[in-house]
């Protein structure tokens, strides 16, 4: 609520003046009597003075006429959003390699998983989908605003989903592409990460490279692994869980190729840490272009106060010529 007329509440310091012009010249002049015994005796029962009960009822009708004089007001605030949002589908390796334990505690997928919610939730009015893929791709999620549901789908992100290992990124860049070809949105993207290199697929990666640039999609290209070697978990028959060392074998090159070809750009990760600083320069390169106004419908409320002062008013004007009736 507010007021639209802030001034008239100046005249509320006025009050105390009333108040002790009632208590020095008005309270002391005049001789009290009631024309009925019980009200009489139920103010005495009350122990407060019959005058003062008809000062205290002016003075609130005061107070409630000069509230209505500042004009309350409550308002209903509407925004206009005006946007040009990014469609972004996030493209995420599911080949068995991803369970490499070089992001301890977590494995590369799992520290994958979070650094994309993370992005997710630190986007707005954006739509995103996610493409999985290994030998295979297909589409996780949609595009869609619904950034509960597409973290519900990150979650659901396992090694091995697609039923066949390898590693086609060709495939998986256009899957996406099959996503955002009839996009209308000011910026179409695709943040590809994987830990290897393209060995399954029909599609060469740069021919898929070159198709996504004919449509005006950029591409983030995101390298996951640490340099060297890695603990790689193997289930053995006999002896259980056993970890053994795996070389990396990612393409950097055709990845930073990829990158370049549809002017976007090629990130290495890592660690846990750099794959969500990796995430976060992402999110800074495409920003949404936003603009908001914002309209507030005002509703009047003097009468809330109007209404009860005159009544207030009334009843003190009645009560003082019949029940508190005075001698001049």
């Amino acid at each position: 609520m507010r007021f639209a007329n802030t001034w008239v509440l100046s005249l509320l310091i006025l009050l105390p003046l009333l108040y002790w012009y009632y208590n020095k010249y008005y309270r002391s002049a005049s001789i009290k009597y009631s024309s009925l015994y019980l009200w009489k005796e139920l103010l005495k029962s009350q122990q407060l003075p019959p005058r003062m009960i008809l000062f205290l009822l002016k003075l609130t009708a005061v107070v409630l006429i000069i509230l209505a004089l500042a004009r309350p007001q409550a308002g209903i605030k509407t925004e206009e959003i005006t946007t040009r949002g990014v469609d972004i589908i996030l493209c995420l390796d599911t080949s068995t390699s991803m369970r490499a334990l070089d992001f301890k505690p977590l494995n590369r997928l799992d520290a994958a998983k979070q650094a994309a919610k993370e992005f997710v939730k630190g986007r707005k009015h954006d739509r995103i989908g996610i493409v999985v893929f290994s030998a295979l791709a297909f589409t996780q999620c949609p595009l869609t605003v619904d950034y509960g549901a597409i973290v519900d789908f990150i979650d659901k992100v396992e090694i091995g989903m697609t039923q066949m290992d390898g590693t086609a990124v060709g495939t998986a860049i256009v899957t996406a592409l099959n996503r955002l070809k009839d996009s209308q949105a000011k910026s179409k993207i695709i943040i590809l990460l994987t830990d290897g290199r393209s060995n399954m697929g029909e599609i060469d990666p740069l021919t898929a490279a070159k198709a996504a640039q004919a449509l005006d999609v950029k591409i983030y290209t995101i390298g996951c692994g640490a340099r060297g070697g890695s603990l790689y978990p193997v289930d053995h028959p006999v002896f259980g869980r056993q970890y053994v060392t795996i070389q990396e074998d990612l393409d950097e090159n055709t990845l930073s190729q990829i990158a370049e070809l549809t002017s976007g750009s090629y990130f290495r990760a890592t660690t846990a840490k750099k794959l969500v600083e990796v995430y976060k320069q992402i999110d800074k390169l495409e920003k949404t272009e936003i603009k908001v106004q914002e309209y507030t419908e005002y509703r009047e409320l003097f009468t809330y106060f109007l209404l009860p002062a005159l009544i207030l008013l009334l009843s003190a004007i009645v009560t003082g010529n019949t029940v508190l009736s005075k001698i001049p």
